[in-house]
């Protein structure tokens, strides 16, 4: 019977398909470069420059020309009178000469005529600081190859390269280039306003006085956190209780966002009514997928600001049901929004540690706790799954997943693991 049941739930990837298919990419804008980590590019980048401007130097050291150090060695060194010194910054006018060398700084300009730089450590200079000797002049005693420790003008990027197409999502190496190309505001893809509301009469915001038969809101946070962590913008609704009218004021005011997500309401309680409401304000989806947890899930557009049409989210009220519901479903609807292509989290291979069971025919994500052991992941479940233990959730940094269509995975078993995170210090 409950196999007939999980058929008639729709399947994960019809559920996220369907969300996915009502989801649009957001508009183009332009930010201060350092407020676009994680956004995706929105235009081409082309260079108008070369990196570096100019010849320069690789190391500390002395600027020459190749034939006059060539042969050096430390019992036959070659001496060069010192005409100069340039440091980073500088411009370079002074010619280096025949049987001169200028002492350079780790990225000032190449001067005329030299070819070549030689380390402080192939000379000595050393020496002649210690042992109070003129600094005129310095001996080489090593040769290097020519071109040695010369870095070319447009070695990196060159002027008309295009150095980031469109579409790229912007980390810390992309940024680095972006300011290395002069740019303080870039165009890209805009982060989401997420609204998100909790739902029930038994809920506290935290701070509140404790009070019997309450609880704190917890969904609304950790919801809140993953909008953050996967680039979005949340935006509190605070607490709706489980009247229509207190529903509709909050969601009035979420109606401006780009998603708007809710927690509770979407089961078959009497005043789980979120469904409802929102039939009467949009159109439902669906509200039941195949999975577990998190079976009761709502779906559906409101009308919006202007009659636009506002996806809506309704996650289940248990907290950790709210937390996997939002990875599988909310995550990847604000990744595309942010124009993002790879909306997966890593997924690998592990072998279990625990014994994984699979009563009822939906797909199983238990919370797990993966350790990498002389290049093998292993998966220990982090305790007891119900879906009221937030605790099991702090322990875990992947969800292991057990197929619709298996009904254990016994110990020693491989189980495929959607990582939640990525930390050596955990793996």
């Amino acid at each position: 019977m409950y196999n007939q049941v999980a058929a008639d739930m729709l399947s994960v990837e019809e559920a996220r398909d369907k969300i996915l298919a009502l989801v649009s990419v957001l508009e183009e804008e332009e930010c201060l470069l350092l407020d676009t980590v994680g956004q995706v590019l929105a235009q081409d980048i082309v260079s108008s420059i070369d990196v570096p401007p100019l010849d320069n130097s690789a190391m500390d050291g002395y600027a020459v020309r190749y034939k006059d150090v060539r042969g050096a060695t430390f019992k036959k060194p070659k001496e060069l009178q010192i005409a100069g010194l340039l440091a980073a910054g500088q411009l370079a006018y002074q010619e280096v000469k025949s049987g001169t060398a200028i002492r350079i700084m780790t990225g000032a300009p190449i001067p005329p005529g030299a070819d070549t730089v030689v380390p402080f450590e192939e000379t000595d200079e050393e020496e002649r600081k210690s042992g109070g000797y003129s600094l005129d002049s310095v001996s080489i005693r090593k040769e290097v190859p020519w071109g040695f420790s010369v870095r070319s003008a447009g070695e990196d990027v060159r002027n008309g390269d295009l150095v980031l197409s469109k579409g790229v999502t912007l980390r810390p190496s992309e940024l680095g280039m972006l300011a290395s190309l002069g740019y303080q505001r870039i165009p890209v893809i805009r982060r989401p306003v997420v609204a998100i509301l909790a739902t029930g009469e038994e809920l506290l915001e935290p701070g509140q006085k404790a009070s019997l038969g309450k609880i704190y809101d917890s969904n609304s946070y950790s919801v809140a956190a993953s909008v953050l962590r996967c680039g979005g913008i949340p935006k509190m609704l605070g607490i709706a209780r489980d009247t229509p009218e207190s529903i509709n004021l909050k969601l009035d005011k979420g109606l401006e966002a780009d998603l708007v997500v809710t927690s509770a309401g979407v089961s078959k309680g009497d005043y789980d009514i979120v469904k409802y409401l929102l039939a009467q304000r949009g159109e439902i989806t669906f509200w039941s997928v195949r999975m577990r947890p998190a079976k009761p899930l709502a779906f559906g557009m409101l009308r919006g600001v202007g009659n636009k049409a506002l996806p809506l989210l309704g996650l289940p009220g248990n907290p950790v049901s709210a937390m996997v519901a939002f990875e599988v479903f909310g995550r990847c609807a604000i990744l595309k929004m942010m124009g993002r292509s790879n909306l997966e989290r890593p997924v690998i291979e592990a072998v279990l540690e625990d014994k994984l069971s699979n009563h009822d025919g939906r797909r199983v994500y238990a919370r797990a706790i993966i350790k990498n052991r002389n290049g093998t992941y292993y998966a220990k479940l982090t305790g007891p799954q119900g879906s009221n233990l937030l605790t099991s959730m702090i322990r875990a940094n992947g969800l292991a997943i057990c197929p619709e269509n298996v009904q254990v995975l016994d110990v020693g078993e491989r189980v495929k693991v959607c990582m939640l995170d990525w930390d050596e210090e955990t793996i």
